[in-house]
Formats: C-alpha cells, sequence, structure tokens
C-alpha cells in the first residue's frame, strides 16, 4: 500500500473527513486531498504529527512495515508458546524483531518458487 492509501484508511477508520484531519495536524484540506492522492508527501514534521494522531509509527505509514504500532508484537503467537515475551524491550527492538520476521518471511516466500 502506499503512503496516499495507508492515510486515507486511518482517516477514514478513525471516522474524520479530510477538514478534521487538516485541522488536527496543522495542515490544509487540500494537503491531505494531494497525500491522498499520491500527488505530494508530507515533510518530516506533519508525517510525525500524523504517527502521533493515529499511533502509529511513521515506517507504518510509508508502508515499510505492516505493524502498525511495536506494541501490537505483544500479541503475536509464536507456534505453541502462547505468545512472545518482550519484557525489557523497548520500542526500537521490537522494531528490528518485526523487520527479522518480514526478512524471514520473504525468504521463506522466494524459497517456495525456488
Amino acid at each position: 500500500m502506499t503512503f496516499g492509501n495507508i492515510l486515507k484508511k486511518l482517516r477514514q477508520d478513525n471516522n474524520l473527513t479530510q477538514d478534521e484531519l487538516a485541522k488536527k495536524i496543522d495542515t490544509s484540506r487540500s494537503n491531505i486531498a494531494n497525500y491522498e492522492n499520491g500527488k505530494n508527501m508530507p515533510s518530516v514534521d506533519i508525517l510525525e504529527k500524523i504517527a502521533k494522531l493515529f499511533d502509529c509509527t511513521t515506517d507504518y505509514l510509508l508502508g515499510k512495515s505492516d505493524i502498525r504500532n511495536p506494541e501490537e508484537l505483544k500479541n503475536v503467537k509464536f507456534a505453541n508458546a502462547g505468545g512472545l515475551d518482550v519484557e525489557g524491550l523497548d520500542e526500537d527492538d521490537l522494531l528490528e524483531l518485526q523487520r527479522q520476521v518480514e526478512y524471514m518471511k520473504k525468504l521463506k516466500q522466494k524459497n517456495k518458487y525456488i
């Protein structure tokens, strides 16, 4: 998914109009429309405001991660273990763990076709 698609979905999931979202992050409705249509990308400042508003990472917004928030990793079930023990890990650790999981999935998918 593209940034625009992700932003639109988050906005709609939170029952916000483009105008309401624009006011919450201190930009214009036309900027929101341009982001959603893929015509423009937000500044780093606006990207961080969007991430904070929707409680997600900038990597998620940019389509680089399927995990919206690293806290979600605490609920991932591994095999029959009943969950992942992530006690003591910070957000950076959880993001690295997610990158490793995504890498393993890509390798597994790649090996299917070999």
